[in-house]
């Protein structure tokens, strides 16, 4: 009787450019995929990949904007919560029902050398400095899928953990920003978990 093969390692962003590059089969046992943009697809689609490839872990890459000024341009930081939230419930104009689930913790730990952050999803980019202002008190940066992936994967009893690079700072010039640094922090990021030996052997 052969032996089985490894299950794999999947490896997910939301789009193309925040693989920089590693997609399909990026190393040995590992399995490239992107889950779309926005919690809702995203946590679907994780949950599509979950079932189909039945993976060991799972690891997220991805940008990220910062609150404030703490964090440089281009920094890693490690996902450990990610909280459902939005602008109008950070100021107190909207609630959500006491029993509806709002965090998500990461669940597989590798030993890497990135600030843990908390992860504020709300379901729109933030665009203005009072939203983030008050988006700040909750968390450190902004995502827009880490909720939907952290909870499909354990729904399905699998660890999952992320990685996100800071690509702008939260606010009127957000997406210009954005859009000048994403591929690049992409690239350093993806380059420095390879250096890290997070892949193994390519």
């Amino acid at each position: 009787m052969g032996s089985m093969a490894p299950i794999p390692s999947l490896l997910l962003a939301a789009f193309p450019p925040e693989l920089a590059g590693f997609t399909g089969r990026p190393a040995t046992g590992w399995i490239a995929a992107c889950t779309g943009i926005g919690a809702l697809p995203a946590a679907l689609e994780t949950a599509r990949l979950l079932q189909a490839l039945a993976p060991e872990r799972v690891l997220f890459v991805g940008t990220c904007g910062a609150y404030g000024e703490d964090l440089a341009l281009g920094q890693a930081v490690w996902a450990q919560e990610a909280v459902a939230t939005s602008v109008e419930e950070a100021e107190g104009r909207a609630y959500r029902p006491d029993l509806e689930r709002s965090r998500w913790a990461a669940t597989w730990h590798p030993p890497l050398p990135f600030p843990a952050q908390t992860v504020a999803v709300p379901p729109a980019i933030t665009r203005t400095e009072a939203g983030a202002g008050a988006l700040a008190r909750l968390a450190g940066v902004e995502h827009l899928e880490l909720t939907g992936v952290y909870a499909a994967c354990e729904a399905a009893g699998i660890p999952c953990g992320a990685v996100l690079a800071v690509a702008n700072r939260v606010g009127p010039a957000a997406h210009a920003e954005w859009r000048a640094h994403h591929a690049e922090a992409s690239r350093s990021l993806l380059a420095a978990l390879a250096r890290l030996g997070l892949f193994g052997p390519a």
